[in-house]
């Protein structure tokens, strides 16, 4: 890792805290703030991963880099996305774990452009260090996703949560993603923190800092490069469970970058019975 080049830049962890942060997720009632999350910005070095792609794996750091080719000619266009995506991140997800079954459930649009535009339906790059699923909120998410009987027999089994993410334009170089080393992450550097939604509550990490952590990122990506990362894994013999993710300024991005356009699913995947 010595070898690699990185940049130092300042990742947003989860300040100490002995209240459980809450985000709303929509506007909250008059006088609660929209989020009692607290920032403890931390300089950080963060490794070009590219020349050790071939050694990074879902089960040892949590994340890896692959290519693949989407038939999507435009990712805002929600019907293409879940038409012709889903399934296509469904098969991708499905060979690259041997999972028996996979589900995408979710998608995320992010758009730096669009938003200062004002325009609906897409987000911001997510800019604080986090997990998006809790040892409590992935089995939930199984439950709230398919029927009753259906989700506890799934349960039984082995499970994950696999996020794909990817840029719509590239090369990518405002706000990429830097991807923690499930291996130098300990529990208890995660902070359950809730998400409030008009119709449901959602649970999520937060990271608070450890100097242990390792940082990696994959620069200039291009559309047909995608990254898996795992946020949940049931399994609990010695493999990566789960890592923690964020949006980051590179230093080294030149100040008219364009924004950064990407997209993320989110991914049940069902393993065989042991």
């Amino acid at each position: 890792m010595e070898n690699l080049a990185h940049v130092d830049a300042a990742l947003n962890y989860q300040a100490e805290t002995s209240a459980r942060p809450v985000t709303y997720q929509y506007t909250p009632p008059p006088g609660v703030p929209q989020s009692t999350r607290k920032n403890d910005p931390r300089m950080t070095p963060i490794y070009d991963g590219r020349p050790i792609t071939n050694e990074l794996s879902l089960d040892l750091q949590g994340f890896t880099l692959i290519h693949q080719h989407s038939a999507v000619t435009d990712f805002y266009d929600e019907r293409q996305v879940r038409e012709i995506y889903y399934p296509e991140m469904e098969r991708l997800v499905k060979a690259h774990t041997g999972a028996a079954r996979t589900l995408v459930f979710d998608h995320i649009v992010r758009s730096v452009p669009k938003v200062k535009r004002g325009e609906k339906g897409v987000k911001s790059p997510a800019t604080a260090v986090h997990n998006d699923y809790t040892l409590k909120s992935a089995p939930q998410r199984v439950r709230d996703l398919l029927p009753a009987a259906e989700a506890e027999e799934l349960l039984k089994h082995r499970f994950a949560v696999i996020n794909v993410w990817r840029p719509i334009r590239g090369p990518l170089r405002d706000a990429p993603v830097a991807l923690c080393d499930a291996r130098t992450i300990s529990m208890k550097d995660f902070v359950a923190s809730d998400l409030l939604y008009p119709d449901r509550n959602g649970e999520v990490y937060t990271v608070v800092y450890n100097p242990a952590h390792r940082w990696y990122y994959f620069p200039d990506m291009q559309v047909d490069e995608a990254l898996l990362l795992k946020c949940y894994d049931s399994a609990q013999d010695g493999r990566a469970r789960m890592t923690a993710h964020t949006a980051f300024v590179d230093p080294t991005t030149p100040a008219d970058e364009p924004g950064r356009e990407s997209i993320e699913v989110r991914t049940l995947v069902f393993y065989p019975p042991a």
